[in-house]
């Protein structure tokens, strides 16, 4: 028993804890993915044990997915609680000139807009006027309704559209990483210029898409961060220099540049052990929100529109520009097509396009550009390249030169003007960096970043330093004033954290802010975080009592940082303190200070890495430094002369102590109103509805496409030959009329059946079909089903006769056996011999095996059993059994025709071979084991150290002969013992085919068993 306090565990436990361990760890892993959030495509990244960094396909096999979604209306949109089906990527732009009010692209930058007073709505509405915009009436936010589904109450936020496509873009990543997969985390890019707004944004439409945000990314780190997977750049500690480099992203929606530091670095490791990291930090940033693809296809969009007008069908008709600009569908053509025109001009001089029926029915258009003409067109924005750049190097405090490189990245610096801009600005078009992907660097970034976040993953250590892109502070009322206190820059690294003093000693409250510019460009300030604390009356109550404190003396700290995950700044914790006098009260204590084991309260600062004091001072217990310390070794090895006078000073010294309580607060979001917990209810349950709506459709278009398909496979089955075999010429004729009916309706009023409708009708035609079908693949598979059960019969036949010749050749040897006795136990007497002949010393050499044992040891020798008389009737019976049954269902079988069900199926006939084969097989096994041979007794030594030659003579005392299958082939003859031989094979090919159709269950059985077994 084992002793009280410790329990014995058993290895079971033990393999079952481990089991419960690893299991849980798998499923614990899953998949994350890199979303770069784009204004006209979304591209994602899925990182999965297997599939490092690839990119997530479209349905269409497409790199990625055009940014917008669709709701197709059908007849029964109208009616209450009927969803339509939603359409998403370039198959919802496709949409756009037939349902111009129910086609959304392009919705980031409306996110988290006022529709009041905003360039951006106005420029968004003015590109897609048909789309029924209007204002929340809790949030003064853009939203949508469509007067196509007017039983809708709600309208549409735009995180929930961009939820939709987030949706979307998960169920494509759950079709590539394969069933059992789980996907909930991801990194979403965005620019740099994103507010506090924007970024919740962001992060609600992927919470009401099930995905959690572990952190948002500026698309230049991003691009940065992907840069430097491949690349080693120089050691600081060992005096190198870090790299600079520009990334330079203009896409649909903006411009922006980012200057970033390339760096590797030596920092501590686990134990004495060093490791070199490398490091991306962002050091300025710039953009232009006016700049993009966006704006120059507005640019094609504007002079389309002046042409069109000017045209004399357009002059005779009267209209002006504006009436149709208002047109849905006509500016819908013309934006689709300005998209065209303008990728053309980036690799031709001219391209034109064609327009059939544009604004009315029977107007045409044609339309013809340039690239010079173009160019001219675009001259404004070509002076808006340098802004970014210019702004992200007085950001970062550099110049020009200092730049390494300028790395590109965005679909809309391949126009050529762009780079061209680019290369007047850098000077030397070697600097421009063309070896990067200017589509996917920011999602495989962003990818990357999400491996690195979660714990299933371990890559490349990058260490990354994002910026928050506005300055932010804090505001208070103190002594009824406000008092205000700027916490961090523009370019302050994400993760950091700072302490603001307040000298208030009961609840209050403060904010947090950010300077963001208005459309003027002048700095406001806006809400971020509302900060309530709730416990400082009694915190400072506390200190009073227990520690004696005065309200002088106490202090109030907070510890505000960069929120990891977007940026956005948060109070991390609070607390109130003061300095207290503690006094020393006796030898004991003293004695415990002098040598080390006093008090440890006061927490010690930690260092950074690189040796440094944190940026963020401790807000917990301090202790200050005595004035007088001795050295470690001092300390251990005391002097006994003066310890009694070191006590004492230390009794009667008076000590400073910092003591805390730490406040307790709550956090509320500031500025824009967030949505609330009933609206987001009202807001899952609307995308829930949508969802299952989907799937229904989608079980219903399986449904349909397998009756269409159905219908065409009759035409090939009526003209079969083992079908029409298999049939009556009426029901043909029945099976004929029936899929005729179902064609037909098919295409009238069964194009909108529900999905039971068309199940039943597919349920009437099997029922039809399938009786038939079974019976010619009866028909098919009989033949071969009966051969193999008579093989099967014909192998039992010959086991049986086996098994007869074997008892017979047993009983012969038994015999034999029986006869040889007598003289065996004579044999010994007459050969031993007197006692006065034989030397006294003679038997020390002598084994125990002697003649007169040899019969002892010969008769416990193990032999082969022979087959029982219960083996050979188990076989007879189940021969005569099968046989029959095969008789009486091959007799009933040849009185039916080949349109009458079948009597005996193939099924049947191969269970009954499997059962004979099983029979003979067991026998087979049982004795294709051989005996272990009786080793010979070793010989007896004569007088004078000579070995005997052996003890029995013919045969005399000699074991009973073993009797086996191989020693019963031997006295075969060779026709016979040919024939067993390939009995025997061929049961047991047929055996393993068998086993192989099963996967070889007992196999498998067997071998689970033994690993069971082994890990016990």
């Amino acid at each position: 028993m084992p002793p009280h306090g410790r329990r014995r565990v058993s290895s079971l436990a033990i393999t079952l804890s481990l089991f419960c361990f690893f299991a849980s760890t798998a499923s614990a892993i899953s998949a994350v993915l890199g979303i770069d959030l784009g204004t006209e495509y979304i591209k994602t990244a899925l990182v999965k044990p297997g599939i490092p960094l690839e990119i997530v396909l479209t349905k269409d096999s497409k790199r990625k997915e055009t940014a917008a979604v669709a709701f197709k209306p059908s007849k029964s949109s109208s009616t209450p609680n009927v969803y339509p089906e939603r359409i998403y990527g370039g198959d919802a732009l496709a949409l756009s000139a037939r349902f111009p009010r129910d086609v959304y692209p392009n919705l980031k930058p409306l996110l988290a807009q006022q529709c009041q007073n905003n360039d951006l709505v106005a420029t968004y509405h003015g590109r897609f006027p048909e789309l029924g915009m209007i204002e929340s009436k809790s949030r003064g936010t853009v939203g949508f309704s469509s007067s196509s589904f007017p039983w809708m109450e709600d309208p549409f936020s735009v995180e929930e559209l961009l939820a939709m496509e987030f949706k979307n873009i998960k169920a494509n990543a759950m079709t590539m990483a394969g069933k059992g997969s789980t996907i909930k985390d991801a990194v979403i890019t965005i620019p740099p210029f994103y507010t506090a707004e924007e970024k919740r944004a962001v992060v609600m439409a992927a919470d009401l898409a099930g995905l959690r945000v572990l952190s948002l990314i500026s698309d230049g780190l991003a691009v940065g961060l992907n840069y430097a997977t491949s690349r080693t750049f120089p050691t600081v500690n060992e005096g190198g220099k870090p790299e600079t480099h520009l990334v330079y992203d203009m896409g649909a929606g903006s411009a922006s540049a980012t200057v970033l530091r390339f760096q590797g670095k030596t920092v501590k490791d686990i134990g004495k052990f060093n490791k070199t990291v490398q490091e991306v930090q962002i050091l300025g940033s710039g953009w232009d929100k006016s700049l993009g693809g966006d704006a120059l296809n507005q640019v094609i969009v504007d002079d389309m529109v002046a042409k069109f007008a000017n045209t004399d069908r357009m002059k005779a008709l009267g209209s002006e520009a504006m009436q149709f600009t208002q047109h849905g569908r006509t500016m819908a053509k013309l934006w689709k097509e300005s998209e065209r025109l303008r990728q053309v001009l980036s690799a031709n001089t001219e391209t034109q396009a064609s327009f059939e029926g544009l604004y009315l029915d029977d107007v045409n258009f044609k339309y013809k550009i340039t690239r010079a003409q173009f160019e001219k067109l675009s001259l404004k924005y070509a002076a808006k390249v340098r802004s970014p750049i210019t702004l992200a190097l007085e950001s970062a405090k550099l110049s020009l030169s200092d730049l390494e490189s300028v790395i590109l990245h965005g679909g809309a610096v391949r126009t050529p003007f762009v780079q061209k801009e680019l290369e007047a600005i850098i000077g030397s078009a070697e600097k421009i960096r063309t070896n990067v992907n200017s589509d996917e660097a920011a999602v495989f970034g962003a990818a990357f970043k999400a491996a690195t976040l979660s714990p299933s993953f371990r890559v490349k250590e990058i260490r990354t330093g994002d910026t928050p892109g506005y300055a932010s502070g804090a505001t208070w009322t103190s002594d009824g004033k406000e008092r205000q206190q700027k916490l961090f820059t523009p370019t302050s690294t994400i993760g950091a954290e700072k302490q603001v003093a307040f000298k208030i000693l009961q609840d209050f409250t403060f904010s947090l802010y950010q300077q963001v510019p208005n459309q003027a460009g002048e700095l406001i300030d806006t809400p971020v975080a509302q900060i309530q604390t709730n416990n400082m009356s009694a915190s400072v109550k506390h200190l009073e009592e227990s520690f004696g404190c005065v309200a002088a003396d106490m202090s109030t700290k907070f510890a505000i940082r960069l929120s990891p995950t977007d940026g956005l700044p948060e109070v991390v914790r609070g607390s109130v303190s003061c300095e207290a006098t503690e006094k020393k009260g006796g030898v004991v204590d003293g004695m415990k200070d002098l040598f080390g084991f006093g008090s440890k309260k006061g927490d010690q600062e930690p260092l950074a890495e690189n040796g440094e004091d944190s940026e963020a001072p401790s807000l917990s217990n301090e202790s200050e430094t005595a004035a007088a310390t001795s050295s470690p070794k001092e300390s251990a090895t005391p002097d006994p002369a003066t310890s009694d006078k070191k006590i004492d000073d230390k009794a009667k010294e008076a000590k400073k102590k910092t003591q805390t309580v730490y406040v307790d607060f709550s956090s509320e979001v500031d500025g824009l109103p967030q949505l609330s917990e009933e609206t987001l209810g009202r807001v899952r349950e609307r995308l829930d509805a949508f969802d299952a709506s989907d799937r229904s459709r989608v079980r219903r278009e399986e449904t349909l496409n397998t009756l269409e398909g159905f219908t065409y496979k009759a035409r090939d089955l009526l003209e079969d030959e083992g079908f029409i075999a298999a049939s009556t010429e009426s029901l043909r004729t029945e099976i004929e009329q029936k899929f005729r009916d179902a064609s037909e309706w098919l295409y009238g009023d069964g194009a909108d059946a529900s999905r039971d409708a068309l199940k039943e009708r597919l349920d009437e035609l099997r029922g039809l079909v399938d009786p038939v079908q079974k019976r010619k693949d009866e028909a098919a598979r009989r033949p071969n089903a009966l051969k193999s059960l008579q093989e099967a019969l014909d192998q039992v036949k010959v086991m049986v006769d086996v098994v007869k010749q074997q008892q017979e050749a047993q009983s012969i040897a038994d015999e034999q056996a029986s006869s040889a006795s007598p003289a065996a136990e004579s044999a010994p007497s007459a050969e031993k011999p007197s006692a006065s002949s034989v030397d006294d010393f003679a038997d020390l050499d002598d084994d125990t095996y002697t003649t007169t044992s040899t019969s002892t040891s010969t008769a416990s020798t193990p032999t082969a059993q022979p087959y029982s008389s219960a083996d050979l009737t188990s076989l007879v019976t189940t021969r005569d059994e099968v046989q029959s049954w095969l008789d009486s269902k091959s007799a009933a079988q040849a009185k039916l025709s080949p349109s009458d069900d079948p009597v005996i199926l193939a099924s049947d006939l191969e269970a009954k071979s499997r059962e004979l084969n099983k029979v003979v097989m067991d026998l087979l096994q049982r004795q294709m084991k051989k005996a272990p041979k009786t080793p010979p007794p070793p010989p007896k030594k004569e007088k004078g150290g000579k070995k005997a030659k052996g003890g029995a003579k013919g045969g005399k005392g000699k074991p009973p002969k073993s009797v086996d299958i191989e020693e019963l082939f031997k006295d075969m003859p060779a026709s016979e013992r040919e024939e067993i031989e390939n009995a025997m094979k061929g049961i047991r090919k047929e055996s393993s085919v068998k086993e192989e159709e099963t996967g070889k269950p007992e196999a498998k059985e067997k071998e689970q068993e033994k690993l069971v077994h082994e890990e016990l």
